[in-house]
């Protein structure tokens, strides 16, 4: 019996219609995102279209059923309930599905009662497998590499544009299938932005740089941020990079199963508050990341969840303080029973450009 089916009988279902191409992807194999899964104590029925069938038929081994104007997907789960026994209780991913696609399922299936899956499906995600581990820690390697490789184009006059394209590009070149989110690149003021989107302001001397950014290896996303400054940093950028980085390896030090999300936030969250700059880091300490970059459980002020060995976090505090610039260093780790392991490799201590 797979997670998914353990599921549905766990919540007292008939079956479970998955949406969620990164659930999809999870739970059949099938990498096309394109489709919808209906699974059952007796089925596990992809359905996808014919630009898809050929790719599902080698990459999972559900009943691959395709969809087209004579056989709509509605049709197709209603022949999966006809064999069905008793009240036709049917789980749907709620935080995901339109309302338009539930309202045609609703007005064409015969299901009794619809049960929100809220977040129980994704959850089926949180402990990674030995191969996705593989893949992740894969995937941050690549990030290694490129930016050990971007560091000589750092220069006055490169804009953040040029450095997000040659950062792609050196990704690319060491084995990434794809990005895992839009490469962040901040400079000078724009630093202060945790989440800038790279423009045609050009690199200049003095300038803190920020680098936030992932790839996808086998589906699998990394994320990695390093900050830099071009040319000699003066004392106060000294004083803030320095106090990111001891947030960062207190947070680090903090990672371990049994550990809550909340516990690991405090530890790098009060090193930045005693500093003084508490009111300049806004965000949380770190989420997780599998096959979508920003996967629950988180390490922030609010979230209790207890930390198990397999899963993957990130550690990333900051300071941003407007109108001077801001720092942000990331890693992303493994929670192990004793503590963590970093997937990372890039050095972390302030690079002068």
């Amino acid at each position: 019996m797979s997670k998914a089916q353990e599921l549905i009988k766990k919540e007292g279902l008939v079956g479970m219609i998955i949406t969620d191409p990164y659930n999809m992807r999870h739970i059949s194999g099938f990498r096309g995102g394109e489709g919808a899964l209906y699974i059952s104590a007796t089925q596990q029925v992809l359905i996808t279209d014919s630009r898809y069938t050929e790719q599902a038929e080698k990459e999972s081994d559900f009943t691959i059923v395709q969809e087209h104007r004579g056989h709509t997907r509605e049709q197709i789960f209603a022949e999966c309930l006809e064999k069905e026994e008793g009240a036709l209780a049917i789980g749907y991913e709620d935080q995901s599905l339109l309302c338009c696609q539930f309202d045609k399922m609703e007005k064409a299936l015969p299901v009794k009662e619809w049960v929100p899956m809220g977040g129980k499906v994704d959850a089926l995600r949180r402990i990674k497998t030995a191969e996705e581990i593989e893949y992740l820690a894969q995937a941050e390697h690549i990030g290694d590499v490129a930016f050990s490789r971007i560091l000589d184009f750092l220069k006055p006059g490169v804009s953040e544009l040029e450095v997000a394209a040659e950062l792609e590009y050196q990704m690319k070149k060491a084995g990434a299938e794809d990005l895992g989110f839009n490469t962040i690149i901040a400079s000078g003021l724009n630093s202060s932005m945790p989440h800038a989107i790279p423009g045609r302001k050009k690199l200049e001397a003095g300038d803190f740089v920020t680098l936030d950014f992932g790839c996808k290896y086998e589906g699998y996303c990394s994320d990695m941020t390093r900050t830099v400054v071009i040319g000699k940093a003066n004392a106060k950028q000294k004083e803030i990079y320095n106090v990111v980085l001891e947030a960062q390896l207190a947070g680090l030090a903090a990672v371990k199963a049994g550990k809550t999300g909340k516990e690991v936030d405090k530890a790098a969250r009060d090193i930045i508050t005693k500093a003084g700059y508490g009111d300049c880091f806004g965000h949380s300490l770190g989420h997780s990341v599998g096959l979508f970059i920003h996967e629950k459980p988180g390490l922030a002020p609010s979230d209790e969840t207890v930390l198990q060995a397999g899963m993957i976090e990130t550690v990333e505090p900051g300071i941003y303080v407007p109108g001077f610039g801001g720092v942000r260093i990331e890693d992303m780790v493994l929670v192990t029973e004793t503590g963590c392991r970093n997937l990372a490799d890039s050095p972390k201590e302030l690079i002068e450009l």
